[in-house]
């Protein structure tokens, strides 16, 4: 799998989006947009979008570009329904969860089958998660005090309210699928579309 090695807080401040977006609880120095002050063509805009979530989501291109065919084939905008699929990602849900500090964290624990969904250990980050799964933390790995710790460390961080959280159990319950309102970024997937109808 390719790794992308770009500092977290350099590319969060070209991108013009929080370090918190990424888990990270260090603010930048410097102002967001302080590189910005050139005019950025249509183009561009729209490939910094793109380049966005994609970071934000640790998802290269191939399969970036596969969510979006995948996206333009389902009811609704083709926008929205992009954010629901790489929301209901397995390696997202168990950092929405408050399982892991960040997405890149939660990728590596899913890997290491460290969680079930119903009842089942799934070891795909890109596993995508539907209404009424029960994401669980193993049952092996729930006497290890570094889940305790993630757990105490993100007590802070606001549950998505499509998510019915169960700390106490290191489990959650997708109550609904996840779309553009529940986000804690701003996005304008408008652009993402337009740049891939070209």
């Amino acid at each position: 799998m390719a790794l992308n090695k770009e500092p977290i807080l350099k590319r969060c401040r070209y991108l013009g989006i929080s370090p918190m977006v990424m888990g990270v609880s260090k603010e930048s120095k410097r102002n967001p947009g302080a590189n910005n002050r050139k005019k950025v063509s249509e183009y561009g805009m729209q490939l910094k979008e793109k380049q966005k979530l994609k970071f934000i989501y640790g998802v290269l291109e191939k399969p970036f570009y596969h969510y979006f065919e995948i996206a333009s084939k389902m009811e609704g905008k083709a926008g929205d329904n992009l954010i629901t699929i790489l929301e209901s990602r397995l390696d997202n849900v168990v950092y929405r969860m408050g399982l892991a500090l960040t997405r890149r964290e939660a990728r590596q624990l899913v890997t290491h089958r460290h969680f079930t969904v119903n009842g089942k250990r799934v070891n795909i980050p890109s596993y995508r998660i539907k209404e009424g799964d029960v994401i669980a933390l193993y049952e092996g790995s729930r006497s290890s005090t570094k889940f305790k710790d993630v757990v105490e460390q993100t007590a802070t961080r606001v549950v998505p309210l499509w998510l019915e959280a169960d700390k106490a159990n290191f489990s959650a319950k997708v109550v609904r699928m996840p779309n553009v309102e529940d986000l804690d970024y701003e996005t304008q997937t408008h652009l993402i579309v337009e740049l891939y109808s070209k």
